[in-house]
C-alpha cells in the first residue's frame, strides 16, 4: 500500500537509483543534455517541490533528432515486420514488469493518484501489444487488373520519419499509442514531450533502449514547446505529424505543417454531453457520471462537461450526484484512497473559478465545492453546478478542471440539439434502458464516440478520434496504422518480349 510516508520520499531516493528518472535527452541511442547547458525545472504539482531538471533543446538539436532519425529509417522501414513485432512486445513487457514504478513517475510529475497512473500504464503497454500485432498484419486489399497485361498490387509503406507531440495528461499512453502505430508501419519517431511532464517519456525510452529498438529509431527530446515543434514543422524530412493537445494549439500546427505537406493526426479537445433519460437506473447514471466527470481530476478531453438530465429526474439525480461528488478524497496522488489530485497549472485553477463564477453570476446553482481546496495550491474542490444555461461560458468552454454542468432538458430533440451545439465532437455518453431511443440518439450525436450505458470505451483495438474541431484521423485500432503509412501502387506489365 502507498502511504503518505512514500511521498515523503524524492525521485532521486527511489526512482534514480532505477535508472528510470534521468536528466538527459535521449538522441540516436546516446543520452545528452543540452549543447549549451540550458534546463527546464520540473515540479509535483501535489507540492510544488523540485522533482529535477531537464535539457532545454534548441532547434538545432530537434535537427539533430531529426538527423538520427533519417538516418535510422532506412534499416528499420526494411527489417522484417517479425522483427518490429518483437521489439515493440519486448518493450511493453519491461513496462508491465515494472508499472508501479511507471505509475510512481507519472504521479510525481502529473499529480493523478497512483491507481490511476497505474491503469494508464497498463493502458500504455496495451497499445505495444496491439501494433506488434498490427505490424504483421499490415496487409492491404488487392485489385483486380482492369488494363490487359498488367500485375497490380498495392502494398503499405511508412510515411517516414514522424513527429509525435504529447500531452501532459496522459504522458505514456499517449506516447505508446502514436508510437507504437509508427513503429509497427515502420516509421521513425521524435517525440516532443509536455515540459510538464518530460520524465514519463524518458523512462519509456530507457525502456526501448533495454527492448532493443535501434539507435535513432526512437529519440526523445525536452524543451521549449513552440521552439521545438516549429523546427519539426519546418523540417521537410518529417513526413508525419502526431499531435495530442488543444484545438488552438492544433490549429498552429496545422498551419506550420502546411509549406511541407505533411501527413497530420490531431486528437483535440472535447465538450463531451452526458445525457441521462428518465428511465435510466439512477444509481447506475450517477456512478457513471462521477467517473465520466472526475477521471483525471476532470484534466481529461473525454471528460462529461455537461451533463444533460431529463426533467422527471433532474432533482433526485443532481441530489445523489452532490452527495457522491462531496464524497471524493482530494489529496497528494501518493496517498492511499485520494481520488482527485492536483490540477496541472495555475492557470486551470483560474478557468474552474471564472466558470463557477461565471454560472452563478447567470443563475446557476452552486450544490458542492465552488472554490480552491482547502489545501491549497493547485487543488480545487470537486464541484456541481446545476440550472447551467448555454449562454454560460462553461456550456461551450473546455473546463479541464473538477468542476460538473448540469442542465435538464425535457424531450430527445431538444438535448441532441444543446449536445450537437458545439465546435466539438470528440466523445458523448448517453443513459437509456430503451434500446431503439439509444440506437437514434447515437447516430445523430455528432460525435467521434459514443458510449451507450457505460464510462470506459477505450482501448488499443479502438479507433479513437473526434469530429469537427476535435481532430483529424483516428489513433489506435487497425485504423491507426494509417497516420503513418502510405497505400503505393505498383502496375506492372506481363507481356512477353
Amino acid at each position: 500500500m502507498v502511504t503518505g510516508k512514500l511521498a515523503e520520499k524524492t525521485p532521486s531516493d527511489h526512482l534514480r537509483g532505477t535508472g528510470l528518472m534521468t536528466d538527459h535527452c535521449y538522441i540516436d541511442g546516446q543520452w545528452k543534455k543540452a549543447a549549451e547547458g540550458g534546463v527546464l525545472d520540473v515540479y509535483n504539482p501535489a507540492d510544488g517541490t523540485l522533482l529535477g531538471s531537464v535539457p532545454d533543446l534548441k532547434a538545432a538539436e530537434a535537427i539533430a533528432a531529426v538527423d538520427a532519425a533519417e538516418k535510422a529509417l532506412f534499416s528499420w522501414a526494411r527489417a522484417r515486420p517479425k522483427e518490429r513485432a518483437l521489439k515493440l512486445r519486448r518493450w511493453g513487457e519491461l513496462m508491465v514488469a515494472i508499472r508501479r514504478d511507471l505509475a510512481l513517475v507519472m504521479t510525481l510529475e502529473q499529480g493523478k493518484p497512483l491507481a490511476e497512473a497505474l491503469g494508464e500504464i497498463d493502458y500504455a503497454a496495451g497499445f505495444l501489444e496491439w501494433f506488434a500485432g498490427e505490424a504483421e498484419r499490415l496487409d492491404i486489399d488487392g485489385i483486380t487488373p482492369h488494363l490487359e497485361a498488367c500485375d497490380m498490387r498495392l502494398t503499405r509503406v511508412p510515411v517516414g520519419v514522424a513527429a509525435l507531440i504529447t500531452p501532459w495528461n496522459f504522458p505514456s499512453a499517449m506516447i505508446t499509442r502514436k508510437a507504437g502505430a509508427a513503429l509497427a508501419a515502420g516509421c521513425t519517431v521524435v517525440i516532443k514531450p509536455a515540459p510538464e511532464t518530460p520524465y514519463s517519456a524518458l523512462a519509456l525510452a530507457v525502456l526501448a533502449e533495454k527492448a532493443g529498438i535501434p539507435a535513432g529509431v526512437f529519440n526523445v527530446i525536452t524543451g521549449d514547446a513552440p521552439v521545438l515543434a516549429k523546427a519539426l514543422c519546418d523540417d521537410v524530412r518529417v513526413r508525419g505529424l502526431s499531435f495530442t493537445g488543444s484545438t488552438r494549439v492544433g490549429r498552429q500546427l496545422l498551419e506550420w505543417s502546411a509549406p511541407t505537406i505533411k501527413r497530420v493526426s490531431l486528437e483535440l479537445g472535447g465538450q463531451a454531453p452526458f445525457i441521462v433519460f428518465g428511465d435510466v437506473d439512477l444509481e447506475r447514471a450517477v456512478t457513471d457520471a462521477v467517473v465520466a466527470k472526475f477521471q483525471t481530476s476532470g484534466q481529461d478531453c473525454l471528460a462529461a462537461n455537461r451533463i444533460y438530465l431529463q426533467d422527471s429526474i433532474y432533482q433526485e439525480f443532481c441530489w445523489r450526484f452532490t452527495a457522491a461528488t462531496k464524497r471524493l478524497k482530494v489529496g497528494d496522488g501518493l496517498i492511499d484512497g485520494n481520488e482527485i489530485g492536483p490540477l496541472m497549472h495555475k492557470t486551470a485553477i483560474d478557468k474552474c473559478l471564472a466558470h463557477v463564477e461565471d454560472a452563478r453570476d447567470k443563475g446557476a446553482r452552486v450544490l458542492a465545492g465552488g472554490g480552491c481546496h482547502a489545501l491549497g495550491g493547485l487543488f480545487f474542490e470537486p464541484t456541481v453546478l446545476a440550472d447551467v444555461t448555454p449562454d454560460m461560458s462553461i456550456s461551450y468552454e473546455e473546463t479541464f478542471g473538477p468542476v460538473a454542468a448540469i442542465s435538464s432538458f425535457s424531450s430527445e430533440e431538444q438535448v441532441i440539439g444543446l449536445a450537437n451545439a458545439t465546435e466539438y465532437g470528440l466523445a458523448a455518453y448517453v443513459h437509456t434502458r430503451h434500446g431503439a431511443r439509444a440506437s437514434r440518439v447515437a447516430s445523430r450525436l455528432e460525435f467521434g464516440m459514443v458510449a451507450v450505458n457505460c464510462v470506459k470505451m477505450t482501448g488499443a483495438p479502438i479507433p479513437f478520434g473526434g469530429m469537427k474541431q476535435s481532430g483529424l484521423g483516428r489513433e489506435g485500432g487497425r485504423h491507426g496504422i494509417d497516420a503513418f503509412s502510405e497505400i503505393k501502387y505498383i502496375c506492372t506489365s506481363t507481356e512477353t518480349d
